[in-house]
């Protein structure tokens, strides 16, 4: 039979070697983790806070995702080692437990700053041709697809509330992995290890790495500016501010990081 093509996520199934001793950081033990598996069962530690943890059957994180790691044991029924995953931001509480090889430690080098010297870097956001470019004064150094805010609801009727916001914009927050909620009951998100995020508008727009669609090109966020977990961790690298591998964020405030500009002509 046939799927609907954006909705088939490319993936790789690469499993990793287990850490014996979590490395420290400035908040104890534990590190930043990829998900490099297709997909990884978890096993919350306690009663869920998350709606998102709590209603879905049979949780699960998938490939791409971004999470911090701060415990290791031995599954005594399985003899397998699991790590605990865990969120430094964005988390209501929830913890859970999963395979250890599943995760990959991010390091400091591969989110090291690209272009740091570089002058007159902004961010052009196109809405009408759903695409993405870095420009260095009136050099474009990048290009990439997105897919930026429905202008569909789910029924098919036209909608305003989930528009990415047009003009320029100044990052207030910048993550390497932060959990992301909102909207109503039945029509809300509630998504964890949302990777390699820059926040641009007050409201939590954002650019950000997206592993539940392969639909770049197409308006179907619900505000926010989804991109390829590649492009997305491009652009986090390369704008300004640069953020460090610990803690892995930071908040901005005042002028200073890398002007986002969204247009729809």
């Amino acid at each position: 039979g046939y799927l609907y093509a954006p909705s088939v996520q490319p993936v790789k199934n690469l499993p990793n070697q287990v850490l014996t001793v979590l490395p420290g950081s400035s908040t104890g033990q534990g590190f930043w983790a990829e998900v490099t598996i297709p997909y990884v069962d978890i096993f919350p530690e306690k009663a869920p806070c998350s709606p998102w943890l709590a209603n879905v059957p049979k949780p699960r994180l998938y490939y791409s995702q971004v999470m911090w790691i701060d415990q290791i044991r031995t599954n005594t029924n399985t003899g397998k080692a699991e790590y605990r995953v865990n969120e430094k931001y964005g988390n209501c509480g929830d913890t859970y437990w999963a395979a250890a090889e599943a995760f990959r430690p991010i390091t400091e080098e591969e989110i090291s700053p690209i272009h740091p010297d570089a002058v007159d870097k902004y961010i052009h956001v196109d809405l009408n041709h759903q695409t993405l470019s870095c420009f260095e004064g009136k050099d474009e150094v990048f290009f990439c697809r997105i897919s930026s805010g429905a202008k569909f609801d789910y029924q098919g009727n036209a909608v305003e509330k989930y528009s990415t916001p047009i003009g320029e914009h100044l990052p207030w927050r910048k993550s390497i992995a932060i959990h992301m909620s909102g909207g109503s009951t039945g029509a809300g998100w509630d998504t964890p290890g949302i990777a390699w995020t820059t926040f641009f508008d007050p409201d939590g727009a954002a650019i950000h790495s997206t592993f539940w669609h392969n639909d770049f090109g197409t308006p179907r966020s619900h505000g926010c500016v989804n991109a390829r977990p590649e492009d997305s961790k491009w652009v986090f690298r390369w704008g300004l501010p640069t953020v460090s591998l610990d803690p892995g964020n930071i908040d901005i405030t005042g002028p200073g990081g890398t002007i986002v500009d969204v247009v729809d002509q």
